[in-house]
């Protein structure tokens, strides 16, 4: 079992950053790919950026490629998704999971799933 634990969401002004971080616990030992997804009110939630157990490998959404940066530092197990020039519709509830997918962007191939942290961006 791995459990997650995002933090760093919060309230910002169109143009403005946040720093999202998802810390893992558990079965860490097994090289995970991690990745962060969105959900905003009334809509299917969606694939945002992806990282590699290694961080060899990355992969962005084109909505938020340029603005968003994923990271991670497997010696303190966690993952970071620094956010830039952030836009009202990047509001959503954002979700950290892990999983060792075949398909990086499909929702169903991740096992393990965080409870996930609201950003909300006005305009």
């Amino acid at each position: 079992q791995v459990q997650l634990v995002e933090s760093g969401g919060g309230l910002v002004q169109a143009g403005g950053s946040l720093r999202l971080s998802c810390a893992a616990s558990g079965r860490t030992g097994v090289a995970y790919t991690m990745v962060w997804f969105r959900q905003a009110p009334g809509k299917e939630r969606e694939f945002v950026a992806a990282i590699t157990a290694t961080g060899g490998s990355l992969d962005y959404a084109d909505s938020v490629k340029g603005r968003f940066t994923i990271s991670r530092d497997n010696a303190k197990n966690t993952v970071y998704l620094p956010m830039d020039s952030l836009k009202p519709e990047d509001t959503a509830h954002y979700y950290c999971a892990a999983g060792l997918p075949n398909r990086a962007r499909a929702l169903s191939e991740y096992t393990y799933w965080g409870q996930g942290t609201q950003v909300t961006v006005s305009s």
